[in-house]
């Protein structure tokens, strides 16, 4: 059965700023949308127009006294920024974004998704940012300043946001739930120093894009935990001399001691981690580190 759903609700509001907008499109991804004095600021574009021309409209509602409608790209992944062509507006992501949005692969998987699922992605053309910078770029609201940094490590043109004055950080996907995913082995170290550069902002409100809306910011450190778990647990058995590149079929959880549940916390949202996550998504973790780690020696 497909996760994909042209449906988009509002999701309420459980004690962060009244200005922020926060939207799910089903149990695939939560996108937001910034209200300041000057700017609606639309934060992803979701998964095709039909779920993109609902987060329009949500924006529309708010462009009074003058403001006017800004589009940022965390990353070019389908389920933040295949919305895109929805919007007469600038669109602001990493000059990245746009290279992977323009990109022959990212064609050829749109290209694949739409004979499967032609009643979700038939009507996407990928639309690349317009307004592009590097490493950091910041946004005058007026009454909000946005702060765009870049964190990444789970894709290369990954970004997150900043918002001091309600000391309010939209993580995207460098933080989530049960943990990031890097999808390379040289992406791993740049993820990790960008789940570092979250947690020394300290904010007193974390959003992300795969999470509870209440997990708040104690997920960025267990995120940190995580990895730092599997990189000691990998270096011994490393030592003992284990393959950096165990057999297809062999159970890495089992070969370096450490289960998805000893990795993680036992509280409720973990708990109801999905178990793709908790099985192949951990075991791809687990080769991904031995991969680093064993690159990195030579």
């Amino acid at each position: 059965m497909s996760q994909h759903t042209n449906t988009v609700e509002l999701v309420k509001n459980e004690g962060w700023d009244e200005r922020i907008l926060v939207f799910r499109n089903g149990e695939l991804v939560d996108t937001f949308i910034i209200i300041s004095q000057r700017y609606v600021v639309v934060v992803d574009t979701m998964i095709n127009p039909e779920t993109a021309v609902s987060l329009l409209h949500h924006a529309q509602q708010h462009l009074k006294n003058n403001r006017q409608l800004l589009v940022i790209n965390t990353h070019a992944d389908y389920d933040h920024a295949w919305g895109n062509q929805v919007f007469n507006a600038p669109i602001i992501g990493a000059y990245q974004c746009a290279e992977i949005l323009r990109d022959e692969e990212t064609e050829t998987r749109l290209a694949q998704m739409q004979a499967n699922e032609p009643h979700i992605f038939g009507n996407v053309s990928l639309t690349p940012p317009t307004l592009l910078f590097e490493e950091t770029l910041t946004i005058d609201g007026g009454d909000l300043t946005l702060e765009l940094f870049a964190t990444p490590g789970h894709t290369t043109d990954h970004v997150s946001l900043y918002i001091p004055e309600i000391d309010t950080l939209l993580a995207g996907d460098a933080a989530e739930l049960p943990f990031p995913f890097a999808r390379t082995p040289s992406g791993l170290p740049h993820m990790r120093r960008s789940l570092a550069k979250l947690a020394d902002i300290e904010a007193d409100t974390v959003l992300y894009c795969h999470a509870p809306v209440t997990i708040g910011p104690q997920l960025i450190l267990d995120n940190i935990a995580y990895f730092d778990m599997l990189e000691t647990a990998c270096l011994a058995v490393l030592a003992q001399g284990m393959p950096a590149q165990p057999d297809e079929n062999a159970d890495v959880a089992a070969l370096i001691h450490l289960t998805f549940d000893a990795a993680t916390p036992h509280t409720a949202p973990w708990q109801n981690v999905h178990e793709y996550d908790r099985t192949q998504g951990h075991a791809q973790q687990i080769r991904t580190m031995l991969a680093w780690l064993n690159s990195s020696k030579q």
